[in-house]
């Protein structure tokens, strides 16, 4: 190892420091995460997406599942 890209520990740490008070690293950090939230709601959707086709197909409606969550059944209307 030459000791011309030798970096000491403490000068790490300065450096560290100095780009963690930076607000230029605030500002790619507050881009990051809304990007990265944004993404993971696109998917979200899409796994919701999915999930709603392989409901489909198994028959399931939006009827079928409000009669559920009201604790009828839905095979006769009875409660």
């Amino acid at each position: 190892m030459s000791n011309q890209n030798f970096v000491s520990d403490e000068a790490v740490e300065e450096e560290i420091a100095r780009l963690n008070n930076s607000p230029y690293v605030a500002l790619a950090r507050k881009e990051h995460r809304v990007r990265y939230r944004r993404r993971q709601y696109m998917y979200t959707l899409r796994m919701l997406e999915k999930k709603g086709r392989q409901l489909e197909a198994e028959g399931v409606t939006m009827e079928t599942l409000e009669a559920l969550s009201r604790g009828i059944d839905p095979e006769d209307g009875s409660e």
